[in-house]
């Protein structure tokens, strides 16, 4: 495993570990991250909110958990991310059931972007620092086998098509991705992620 890799996991928090981080945060008025501002300090406590519907409402489909528990090894999603990300808050969740769901094939880890920027680094979507990004380690061979993120197809080619047309990543388009999420239902972050596990089981990556 690269001593990069290696270093994130040692600073990673599990799932309640990031929760009650940005949660106590944000009652000291804060966010995660090197920069404070009240902006956001806005976006952490609306992602919140939202995290805090999804983990009630969010179902992963029966295909999906037979797909993870049938892997043949087990792996460790190393996800970087941030307390103030919109697309962060709405695919947590839903890595975080498919990993209860996995009957522990799948651990799920988090570390923050700004603390770990060498790992960040390594990890960039066309050339920015976009996350959440997903980093896929079999836990056997200690080897990174895939990485996913910063967000499902559907919301990046919205994203795309927007700031082509308009030239700019502004607050409706915010409010437009934050509504594709909710019509997904988490569907296409499940199915994206079951595709790249099921190409790492049949060698296909």
């Amino acid at each position: 495993m690269k001593s990069i890799v290696a270093k994130g996991l040692f600073n990673s928090h599990s799932y309640p570990e990031y929760r009650k981080l940005v949660t106590d945060l944000l009652s000291q008025g804060k966010s995660t991250g090197n920069d404070q501002s009240e902006s956001l300090t806005h976006y952490t406590s609306l992602n919140e909110a939202r995290m805090n519907r999804l983990e009630k409402t969010i179902k992963i489909s029966d295909d999906v958990i037979s797909k993870l528990q049938n892997l043949d090894n087990h792996y460790i999603w190393l996800v970087i991310s941030e307390g103030w990300c919109g697309d962060a808050a709405q695919i947590l969740p839903i890595l975080n059931k498919m990993a209860l769901a996995s009957d522990k094939k799948i651990d799920l880890k988090i570390v923050l972007r700004d603390e770990n920027d060498e790992l960040m680094s390594q990890y960039l979507t066309n050339g920015g620092k976009a996350i959440p990004k997903v980093i896929v380690i079999c836990k056997e061979a200690g080897i990174v086998r895939a990485d996913w993120g910063p967000r499902p197809k559907g919301a990046s080619e919205l994203m795309i098509n927007y700031k082509k047309e308009f030239g700019v990543i502004d607050e409706k388009i915010k409010t437009d991705l934050q509504l594709w999420y909710l019509a997904d239902k988490g569907i296409s972050v499940q199915e994206e992620l079951v595709q790249i596990m099921e190409n790492i089981k049949y060698n296909r990556l």
